[in-house]
């Protein structure tokens, strides 16, 4: 579906925490992301995500070939012991996992995630972490 207007359109830096308040039903039910995005292209040297840290200049970018990347902002953690005592509750994490389309062997249009017993699969992802420079 088509992102633009939308909390979910990420193609442009924004702040992941930035929409999660945001009334749309599909993020009120999910208590915030956990949202599968459609990639344009998978396998290539462009990145199917990068996510920047301004503080520290952080940068973390996630290269796969798969068709999906899962976006989950730790919409159900409760009070977790971190490092150096820092508690984590709610939103104060994230995860993106690459993935096949949910519900993809029910629906023929989208990319196919069955294999046959014996057939082998092989897929990468790769995450470089780098800093940029101030």
């Amino acid at each position: 579906m088509p992102v633009e207007g939308t909390p979910f359109d990420f193609r442009e830096p924004k702040p992941i925490g930035r929409d999660i308040k945001n009334p749309l039903e599909q993020l009120q039910k999910c208590r915030g992301f956990d949202h599968n995005f459609c990639l344009n292209s998978s396998g290539s040297e462009t990145p199917a995500a990068t996510v920047r840290e301004p503080e520290s200049g952080r940068v973390m970018e996630v290269f796969t070939d798969l068709p999906g990347v899962q976006l989950y902002t730790g919409n159900f953690l409760g009070d977790v012991p971190g490092k150096a005592g820092t508690v984590m509750g709610k939103h104060s994490g994230f995860c993106l996992e690459t993935q096949y389309y949910p519900d993809s062997p029910n629906q023929p249009a989208f990319p196919q995630c069955i294999f046959k017993a014996g057939q082998p699969f092989v897929s990468r992802t790769s995450f470089k972490f780098s800093v940029d420079k101030f």
